[in-house]
């Protein structure tokens, strides 16, 4: 994103603090002075800190250093996120006491009242979620899920895949955070790896380090990966080559045969759909040589992906990208992108696992969606 095209959303945020200091300093006539000039200097802060996520300032210190600052700002986004939710009706209720209460104060004592008390209910109900949404996204589980199929060859059943997605390491999540996700998935002892992509965010000069425990995940039939649309939108090329680095090969819209007692599985995988160039998706590529009658696996970062892979003989498809939403209500806005939200569903003929992801962009924050590792035994039948 050029400087120019980042003033676009910095402004819409900046006025939208605007309209929060409002709200909470000034509407209430709170009667002190001061009260306005404290609220500001503490949003201007905030506005601050969420800007050190997107790397706007504060380079030339370490991440580590940088990261509380980092994390604070994301969280405050969305703490954002709530007191829209709260703080627009307050207002709306106001405006219709000033035009209902047609006299000459406008009903000024009843507007006073009401944002003296909803006002700060609702920052302190919206700070309230924001730290509960912290502690669910501290907290993945490990969620089962069987596929059957009668073209899985007999030597793969029982085989079981974890599925990683959406861990978005970077300003706000650290190494110590990717240690602890491949903890969980070692600790499901798979036979199977798969990485479903937007692993960070950022550059790779800068926040690779993170992805660094990465290196000790191990599985009898492997560890790859596939890129996300994250992936896409800085330093592409740096980031795959990361992934190889760690040991991880990248299905870069090809196929690798995975072999058991003597029988054979696909796994597939392509690029994300934002990707351009020599990193476009080509699912004709993915599927190049793969028998439609053979038991294929197809990672593909996005659910609506399954729809360029219609009558292929796909059998299943593991992605992430959703969060499930992340922040409620957020998840309601989902179908208006993908086919589905998260679990287990079929996109036309295609089966599609769709993860609501390990950690979650920007705030280490999740509301009603929690993070998952999804693990499937394939079975025969």
């Amino acid at each position: 994103m050029s400087a120019l095209a980042a003033l676009v959303p910095i402004g819409v945020f900046a006025t939208f603090l605007v309209f929060v200091w409002h709200r909470l300093a000034v509407a209430p006539r709170w009667g002190r002075r001061w009260v306005p000039w404290l609220v500001a200097v503490v949003l201007a802060a905030l506005f601050a800190a969420v800007l050190e996520q997107f790397d706007v300032w504060g380079e030339q210190w370490s991440p580590a250093t940088m990261r509380p600052v980092a994390w604070t700002g994301a969280a405050f986004l969305a703490t954002c996120l709530y007191l829209f939710l709260g703080l627009v009706p307050v207002a709306l209720v106001s405006g219709a006491v000033w035009v209902l209460r047609w006299r000459h104060d406008h009903g000024a004592a009843g507007r006073r009242r009401l944002n003296r008390v909803m006002s700060p209910l609702v920052a302190a109900l919206a700070v309230g979620v924001t730290g509960y949404g912290a502690w669910e996204a501290a907290h993945p589980s490990v969620t089962e899920y069987t596929v059957t199929s009668p073209e899985l060859p007999a030597a793969f059943d029982g085989t079981r895949v974890a599925l990683v997605t959406d861990m978005h390491a970077g300003a706000v999540r650290s190494a110590a955070f990717t240690r602890g996700v491949v903890d969980l998935v070692e600790a499901q002892r798979p036979d199977l790896v798969v990485v479903a992509g937007d692993l960070e965010d950022g550059y790779a000069a800068r926040y690779g380090p993170e992805l660094a425990p990465l290196r000790d995940l191990r599985a009898p039939l492997g560890v790859f990966a596939t890129t996300g649309n994250h992936e896409m939108y800085r330093d592409t090329a740096n980031w795959v080559r990361a992934f190889e680095d760690l040991g991880i090969p990248v299905l870069k819209n090809r196929s690798v045969r995975l072999e058991r007692g003597g029988a054979e599985i696909t796994l597939a995988g392509v690029h994300d759909r934002e990707g351009k160039g020599e990193f476009a998706p080509d699912p004709d590529a993915a599927l190049a040589g793969v028998d439609p009658a053979g038991f294929t696996l197809y990672a593909a970062h996005q659910p609506r992906q399954a729809r360029d892979v219609a009558g292929r003989g796909v059998d299943l498809q593991l992605s992430g990208h959703t969060h499930g939403g992340q922040l409620w209500p957020l998840h309601y806005l989902v179908p208006l992108q993908q086919p589905v939200v998260d679990g287990l569903h079929d996109v036309g003929d295609v089966p599609v696992l769709t993860s609501r992801g390990v950690g979650g962009w920007g705030p280490a924050i999740r509301v009603l969606a929690p993070p998952e590792l999804p693990v499937v035994t394939l079975r025969r039948g």
